[in-house]
């Protein structure tokens, strides 16, 4: 398993590239289901130009452990990878990967899912959008 939190940009599909070559043996998992999450340039209705995302350090680490201990528990998961970013964020970048391997699809699938919405609604995290015409905090996630 593992967390990171960065405040650099990542290429999720190098990203997912390396974890699977050091910490996986070949024929080791049948299925690997991810999700990446990038910056959007709407929100509400207004245009968003660039936002940042502050965390707790040490708190939202250990949440995300949390998490991604509780998905292991309730499926038969082989490998856990959550990559999320903090600090500026442009349009287009990546903002989340969770990636998830297991032996059979729907763990992965079920796994991925349910990691994603629990960091979405629960994770200490916190958005400010930089709009054409001012900031603000973001208070709601979008809906899963």
């Amino acid at each position: 398993m593992k967390i990171e939190i960065r405040p650099e940009p990542f290429n999720p599909s190098s990203e997912i590239q390396i974890h699977q070559e050091q910490m996986l043996k070949s024929g080791q998992f049948g299925a690997m289901a991810s999700f990446v999450g990038s910056m959007r340039d709407f929100n509400e209705g207004d245009r968003v130009t660039e936002m940042q995302l502050e965390h707790y350090p040490g708190m939202t680490e250990k949440h995300l452990k949390e998490i991604c201990t509780e998905a292991d528990k309730n499926w038969d998961l082989i490998d856990i990878l959550v990559l999320h970013r903090v600090g500026e964020i442009n349009i287009g970048d990546p903002i989340v990967l969770v990636c998830v391997w297991s032996a059979h699809r729907a763990a992965a699938f079920d796994a991925c899912r349910f990691i994603m919405e629990d960091l979405k609604s629960k994770a200490p995290f916190w958005k400010q959008e930089i709009l054409e015409n001012g900031k603000r905090w973001v208070e709601k996630n979008t809906p899963g």
